[in-house]
């Protein structure tokens, strides 16, 4: 049997993804800091990304019952809506150490039960290619260093046989997506600075997020990912339109764009 780490693996995408591996008849080791019982062909480890004894506790776990790992499927993370100017420094390098320095702690720990032909899915974001928009930076900014930091490893890993590729999502119906309208709700009442342009933006990212994909898709790109011979880089899912013509116009009209829609009346 095949085996797979997948880390987030008790949220939304998590659960779908290690449902659609364990039917296409991999064995799961479903890593998350809260876990559930154990299931037909899924293994719960409890770990968190961010702590180094945590992980190799969990790469003990893993080795009771193989050496070996077929894939690393990254799907923990978080979301932050913030102003960068109003951020607590606690908050800025929370989101850095799960959506970046995780991913790194995990794959250094990791990286000896992998074998030529292995494979490493890492989840960024459709904003990690994009230039970062307002409030949603924090988020935007560690997910495009993820980004980054995947295509660095895919350089170096093709060395030894190991594919790298990058999933990068649009809105997923998820508890994360309930949770980013909860953070812009919170953000529009405590910021002092962007009050009115921030009720502005809350009006569009909720038309934005109404265009969402069941957690499933994500899962089923998962699994066509580990059965290609050669995965592509980078994979997408339920890109929005607006964003990707943002992002086509000059930088300055981006920006002049950008006041314009959420200036104040």
């Amino acid at each position: 049997m095949k085996y797979v780490l997948v880390t987030g693996a008790y949220g939304g995408m998590g659960r779908a993804t290690v449902k659609r591996l364990v039917s296409l008849g991999f064995g799961v080791f479903a890593l998350d800091r809260k876990v559930e019982e154990p299931e037909p062909g899924v293994i719960p480890v409890a770990a968190d990304v961010t702590d180094a004894e945590s992980v190799r506790k969990a790469a003990e776990v893993v080795r009771h019952t193989t050496d070996e790992l077929f894939a690393l499927v990254h799907q923990a993370g978080i979301y932050r809506l913030d102003s960068l100017v109003e951020m607590s420094e606690e908050s800025f390098e929370k989101v850095f150490r799960v959506n970046l320095f995780g991913v790194f702690l995990v794959n250094r720990i990791f990286f000896p039960f992998l074998r030529r032909g292995s494979r490493l899915v890492i989840t960024t974001s459709e904003l990690a290619p994009l230039l970062p928009l307002p409030f949603t930076g924090i988020y935007a900014v560690s997910k495009s260093a993820l980004d980054r930091y995947a295509y660095a490893l895919r350089m170096e890993l093709q060395l030894l046989g190991i594919s790298v590729s990058v999933l990068r999502p649009g809105a997923v119906r998820t508890e994360m997506l309930g949770d980013s309208t909860a953070q812009l709700e919170k953000f529009c009442e405590s910021t002092s600075l962007y009050h009115c342009n921030a009720a502005r933006f809350r009006r569009i990212v909720d038309r934005v997020e109404t265009k969402n994909v069941p957690p499933e898709r994500i899962a089923e790109k998962i699994g066509r990912i580990l059965g290609q011979k050669h995965p592509a880089f980078a994979c997408s899912v339920n890109r929005n339109p607006l964003l990707l013509l943002l992002n086509a116009l000059p930088v300055r009209l981006q920006l002049w764009v950008i006041r314009m829609v959420l200036r104040e009346k």
